[in-house]
């Protein structure tokens, strides 16, 4: 592909832009305003369309240039620098664009000149738009799926649709973009290797106490959604669970003017952000449990605890049961030994008596 710079002229100002649940962060995103010409010409035998950049007046759609299908398309999770070229011509040339919000959404399409139009899709409403949402795209049209803030279907609607679509062998396109869990891990200094991601907790305590119970003994890290109101309740309970001691980072308002990564055990954690007001979605994550291998016993040790309990005047079983409690061999396998050391002993001693 061949990239020719040409010629421009290009102002510079300032729009302030609200997005993200937390509103109005008060940050002013710079927005290029062209007077010109595109400063690029681009020269491919791809055949590749980008979407016109933003302000500049179009009636282009490209629809030509996708296939009909379901386009599941990452938008920002807080800065609006953070959208794709790629997302922006499936947005601009899409029949209709399945938005959570359709307000909050309409923002975003309008910073970009997108007239495409929305239709809410929501988790109040995906049941009833399913069969509608179908029936377009089998008659060809190209639909596109947004979120909020995000990748469509992570812990957002989409996922049942996704589904629908491919037992009913109907294309569905990703089209990458920003995503908190991913963002959030890959700068909170925790292992990255291996990750379990939960989101969002049950509503009830005792699914989510089960939960929360499940990850503690995970040595995979663990990455939480949590809305602000409920984080009290979230460091509370995971602090109980996981201990006070383990690790954790707390995540907000990720690629905002206000971005934090707050870092600290679950105790700290509990104690610092029980003043703290917070605005906006955390994206928690807390340190694997340390996988410290303990070597079992050996027979040697296994047979000096039996001979102690044993003459101290506790039954063979009696003995056995009591070492098994206290370590990770099987209580055949000291059965075994209990009997081949001390069986003859203590028949003895029976005959004795």
């Amino acid at each position: 592909m061949l990239i020719r710079r040409l010629p421009w002229s290009a102002i510079s100002i300032a729009a302030p832009f609200p997005f993200g649940s937390g509103g109005s962060s008060g940050l002013r995103i710079p927005i290029r305003k062209q007077l010109n010409s595109s400063p690029y010409s681009i020269c491919s035998s791809s055949g590749v369309n980008l979407p016109p950049p933003p302000g500049h007046e179009t009636d282009t759609r490209y629809s030509k240039s996708l296939k009909p299908g379901l386009y599941l398309v990452g938008t920002p999770i807080g800065n609006l620098e953070d959208i794709t070229l790629r997302a922006l011509r499936v947005l601009n040339s899409a029949d209709v664009i399945l938005s959570e919000d359709t307000r909050h959404s309409g923002k975003l399409l309008h910073h970009y000149n997108i007239k495409t139009p929305l239709m809410s899709y929501h988790k109040f409403n995906e049941s009833q738009r399913e069969q509608v949402v179908l029936r377009r795209l089998k008659q060809g049209d190209v639909v596109a799926l947004i979120s909020d803030a995000g990748m469509p279907g992570i812990s957002d609607p989409g996922m049942e649709l996704a589904k629908l679509c491919v037992s009913e062998n109907i294309l569905v396109v990703p089209i990458p973009g920003p995503c908190a869990l991913v963002s959030a891990l890959s700068a909170s200094g925790l292992p990255t290797d291996e990750f379990t991601f939960v989101g969002f907790l049950p509503k009830h305590s005792g699914s989510r106490r089960k939960r929360l119970m499940v990850s503690a003994d995970q040595t995979t890290t663990q990455i939480f959604y949590v809305p602000p109101h409920k984080l009290s309740q979230f460091l509370d309970e995971s602090s109980s669970i996981f201990g006070d001691a383990r690790q954790c980072v707390i995540a907000r308002e990720m690629t905002k003017l206000h971005e934090e990564f707050w870092r600290g055990t679950l105790g700290e954690a509990k104690e610092v952000f029980s003043t703290r007001q917070v605005k906006g979605e955390l994206t928690i994550l807390i340190q694997g449990q340390i996988n410290s291998k303990v070597e079992p016993p050996s027979d040697i040790e296994l047979e000096s605890e039996l001979r102690e309990l044993i003459a101290s005047g506790e039954s063979l079983s009696t003995a056995v049961k009591l070492v098994t409690g206290k370590t990770s061999v099987s209580r055949k396998t000291i059965y075994s030994l209990a009997l081949r050391k001390f069986g003859k002993q203590l028949e003895v001693e029976d005959d004795s008596n």
